[in-house]
């Protein structure tokens, strides 16, 4: 009879999916191409944008979030939210949603970020005459071809001319063109403030509590705060703080650095599903290196973060990287900007760069080598020396000083693939980063390339105080 009772379960739980699946179809009937872009431009910050490439039709969409589990029949919540932003509110119904019931879920459970919504909502107000006038006076960066509202925005934003904390170019483009779109950037920098004004644990503890009843009070939650194990770094300020990605394609006199664009989107990804803001840079020269490491040193909002990342995917050497116009920078001076003395909002904050370029130009063997297989001639310098000597510095490098590392043309590096992949995985089970990084070190050394005689061994060095554990995010907890 036991059995009997579990055939009925199991064939329930097969029709309740079925039914969800056929009321996903039926949202997808009615939605049109442009909506598809419109989800899909929505979703850049959730999903690899590789991915979504792919997705032709919404269908195609709703299988990547549910495969994601960003969706789910138990929480239809981020498509609700999905359909209200493309303004859908018909087929909220579906869903069990009414425009009204997502309004007010909207301040706990809101999953797509105030910028994203932003430029969406931005691309539905430009009227032709006003794209017109932005092609125009942004005809030196962007490229010669038929554009949208919503791909203009897309170039924008990949060439880092806009960010969730700089829209002044978009601001200035709008004065001229079509004033009113002004207010909407206003508007959204004081939605913005107040939002960051709200602790951490404020929202959490507001998207737990949806029932009438509290999960978890108030005072509940700071007390586990406070019992938080004193070698843990703290995690529970105003924000989880900044990631910088600095993404070098293109080179003079150097290679270019094919799959470096998929690594890029995959730490884009990955940080932000960690509470990261994500500022992403591409080739960036070595004037333009050191602009950017002025700008971060002294960006105000380390004061009130928890944490600083810095992701660089270059071409590199012993000691150092290249910048696109192959100014050789060596990893100290980049570190260099970020201690107590340089930059006192991250004093006593844990400082993370993850540098995925080659050290060298040796190549480890795929069988046991002994150590004299590094030219005892020709040294390389040490790791801990590219870290100031200070504490809470770490620096998670592809390869050992002296060795190349590897990437692959399509699906990006060994290294930066791997980390991405063990964050997402250990993160939820609350591993500090540096047991994560033994796991990225064992991963790498077993992969081989297509010869089977090249090899790769990544190696941290740091000067962390206390583990660093990253919060887990709300939807991994949720799964």
């Amino acid at each position: 009879m036991a059995s009997s009772g579990g055939s009925r379960g199991s064939s329930s739980d097969e029709d309740s999916s079925m039914n969800f699946r056929e009321t996903l179809l039926r949202i997808d009937a009615s939605l049109g191409a442009q909506d598809v872009e419109g989800l899909k431009f929505l979703c850049m910050d959730k999903v690899f944008e590789k991915r979504l490439e792919r997705c032709s039709s919404a269908s195609d969409l709703f299988h990547l979030l549910l495969r994601e589990a960003l969706l789910s029949e138990k929480d239809p919540f981020f498509l609700a939210e999905l359909l209200y932003s493309i303004k859908q509110h018909s087929l909220l119904r579906h869903l069990g949603y009414t425009r009204e019931r997502v309004e007010q879920c909207l301040p706990a459970r809101r999953r797509l970020s105030l910028f994203r919504s932003l430029l969406y909502e931005l691309s539905e107000a430009i009227d032709a005459e006003a794209l017109k006038g932005m092609t125009f006076l942004l005809y030196d960066h962007i490229p010669k071809t038929q554009m949208t509202s919503l791909s203009l925005l897309v170039c924008l934003e990949k060439q880092t001319l806009i960010a969730e904390d700089d829209l002044t170019l978009l601001e200035q483009v709008f004065k001229e063109v079509t004033p009113h779109l002004v207010k909407r950037i206003e508007n959204y920098r004081r939605e913005k403030a107040a939002q960051e004004a709200t602790p951490p644990t404020d929202r959490e503890v507001k998207s737990l509590n949806q029932g009438e009843e509290e999960v978890f009070s108030q005072s509940e939650i700071k007390q586990f705060i406070q019992a938080l194990p004193a070698d843990m770094y703290r995690m529970n300020r105003k924000h989880r703080g900044l990631c910088v990605i600095i993404n070098n394609y293109y080179f003079k006199g150097l290679s270019e650095r094919m799959g470096t664009h998929t690594d890029a989107e995959s730490l884009k990804c990955v940080f932000q599903w960690l509470g990261f803001a994500v500022h992403m840079h591409h080739d960036v020269t070595g004037e333009g290196m050191r602009r950017i490491l002025r700008e971060q040193k002294s960006h105000p909002s380390h004061a009130d973060a928890d944490c600083f990342v810095f992701c660089l995917l270059t071409h590199g050497g012993p000691g150092g990287v290249y910048t696109t116009d192959k100014v050789f920078m060596p990893l100290r001076e980049i570190t260099s900007h970020f201690t107590a003395q340089q930059c006192q909002g991250l004093a006593h904050k844990p400082k993370l760069f993850f540098i995925q370029a080659c050290q060298g130009e040796a190549v480890h063997p795929s069988v046991l080598v002994e150590a004299d297989a590094v030219n005892p001639e020709c040294v390389p310098p040490s790791l801990q020396g590219s870290i100031p000597d200070e504490a809470d510095f770490l620096l998670g490098l592809a390869t050992v000083p002296g060795y190349v590392s590897f990437r692959h043309k399509e699906e990006g590096s060994w290294y930066i693939q791997s980390l991405c992949s063990h964050l997402k995985s250990l993160v939820p089970r609350q591993q500090d980063i540096l047991s994560i990084l033994t796991a990225v070190n064992h991963d790498v050394s077993q992969q081989v390339d297509a010869t089977g005689q090249k090899k790769q061994m990544p190696q941290p060095a740091f000067t962390l105080r206390k583990k660093v554990v990253f919060p887990v995010p709300l939807e991994a907890l949720r799964q």
